[in-house]
């Protein structure tokens, strides 16, 4: 089928030069199976409502920073590592975001924690959410950057706005008084306005001695702790399965001579 300049013309006025790609295929199946014109007309908007919807998608993916494309479906329910599976899953259905929650995931290196808390950004996209993706340092250094160049209040801005703010790795050393500060000042400003998840290899007792002021520690954290999901994951690492050749197994019996 060759489309018309003029319709070209029409769909780009409105917007709608998305369903060119597929309109020809769209006219055939029409003609072929004789849809009415109006459920014609729908099933052509509705080609571009889904290209809208995944377009929409892609960009806050890109938007949240998500180091890897974990979800739900990828993750291996069946490893060897004990966490309260149920109260997981049940995290899924995104109340918690919602009722402005937040996420603790807890325990070692490797076992999970980053996975689980990217799937959960990952099915609040899809579910229409923003989600910003960061790791604690970095957090902390693009802050103490933003008050050395006046644009503190901007860059705050950027880690309260998320319906959803992942920070990974949390507490992996002390904080000076600057970072203490500032970590103070995403917890309150986010506390019963928007969700929050953090990853940590500490439990969440552990962090107020990190902290430069134990008030701000107390303050901040009493609030996160009593507003806040904490699931606790133990095990082995999957990064240690996943060395190289580690899977492997080889027959090193000798094998006998072969009798003539």
């Amino acid at each position: 089928m060759e489309i018309k300049p003029s319709l070209k013309a029409v769909l780009k006025r409105l917007r709608l030069s998305g369903i060119l790609p597929t309109l020809p295929d769209r006219v055939a199946y029409s003609r072929q199976v004789s849809l009415a014109p109006e459920d014609f007309l729908e099933l052509v908007l509705q080609d571009e409502i889904s290209r809208r919807d995944h377009k929409s998608l892609e960009l806050r993916l890109q938007r949240a920073c998500f180091d890897q494309d974990h979800t739900f479906e990828g993750f291996d329910w069946d490893a060897p590592v004990t966490f309260d599976r149920d109260r997981v899953r049940d995290l899924f259905n995104l109340g918690f975001l919602d009722r402005h929650e937040d996420v603790l995931f807890l325990g070692p290196v490797g076992t999970g924690k980053t996975f689980l808390a990217s799937a959960l950004g990952h099915a609040a996209c899809r579910a229409g959410r923003s989600v910003l993706f960061v790791r604690a340092d970095p957090m902390l250094k693009e802050l103490k950057q933003a008050r050395a160049d006046n644009s503190y209040e901007k860059v705050l801005r950027r880690w309260l706005a998320p319906d959803l703010l992942i920070v990974d790795d949390f507490a992996l050393r002390r904080l000076d008084t600057m970072q203490s500060t500032d970590i103070y000042e995403v917890i309150i400003g986010r506390h019963r306005r928007a969700a929050t998840i953090f990853t940590s290899n500490r439990d969440v007792e552990e962090w107020i001695p990190l902290f430069d002021d134990p008030v701000l520690a107390q303050s901040a954290l009493d609030r996160l702790a009593h507003n806040a999901h904490q699931v606790t994951i133990d095990g082995e690492s999957y990064r240690r399965k996943q060395q190289p050749g580690r899977a492997v197994t080889t027959d090193t019996k000798p094998k006998g001579r072969r009798k003539s």
